[in-house]
């Protein structure tokens, strides 16, 4: 009975992540360790997963739409988004929802069509909304209570890998299937 629970639970995440068209992620401790760093003239400095660009280059390749959402504005977030291929940029966005419900309509998904990665208090009300709602397992408590996916990585550590290689493999594509693209 245990494993056939569990079996389940994969089973019907699988599911739900092979019908995501659209992934948006939040920033800070998400796509980073949530470390916030800041020279002396005030320029900020962030520190991005190899592995996690890769994950999120490979959903943009295979058709995924891929967005940033973040409460807050860095020109650094606008560059890995250019050098990762993210679609859609939202920063300095106070109001995730509007965000979100912006993109849901303007791609005329349903919220189930939907996957959000977040970490922290701001998140929830988005993460209630979509179908794949997915955190670092860094991310506070009260994310992690209503995320039916935690990834084994922290913020910055591979967590997004994780959530981008979940997707893909619930939708049957393979690296080489998208490498030359």
């Amino acid at each position: 009975m245990y494993n056939f629970f569990f079996f389940f639970i994969d089973l019907q995440l699988k599911t739900i992540a092979s019908n995501i068209k659209l992934i948006a992620f939040d920033v800070d401790g998400v796509m980073t360790d949530g470390s916030l760093t800041f020279f002396e003239d005030g320029k900020e400095f962030k520190t991005f997963n190899a592995k996690d660009g890769l994950g999120v280059s490979m959903l943009s390749k295979s058709g995924v739409i891929t967005a940033i959402i973040t409460a807050r504005k860095s020109p650094i977030v606008d560059l890995r988004a250019r050098m990762i291929d993210i679609k859609e940029v939202y920063q300095n966005e106070k109001n995730k929802v509007k965000a979100i419900e912006d993109l849901r309509q303007k791609y005329d998904l349903n919220y189930s069509q939907i996957a959000y990665v977040g970490d922290d208090l701001i998140d929830i009300e988005v993460l209630k909304l979509t179908g794949l709602k997915a955190c670092p397992k860094d991310a506070v408590c009260e994310v992690i209570d209503i995320c039916n996916f935690v990834s084994s990585k922290e913020g910055g550590r591979g967590a997004v890998r994780e959530v981008c290689d979940l997707i893909l493999k619930s939708k049957n594509i393979k690296f080489s299937d998208i490498v030359n693209q």
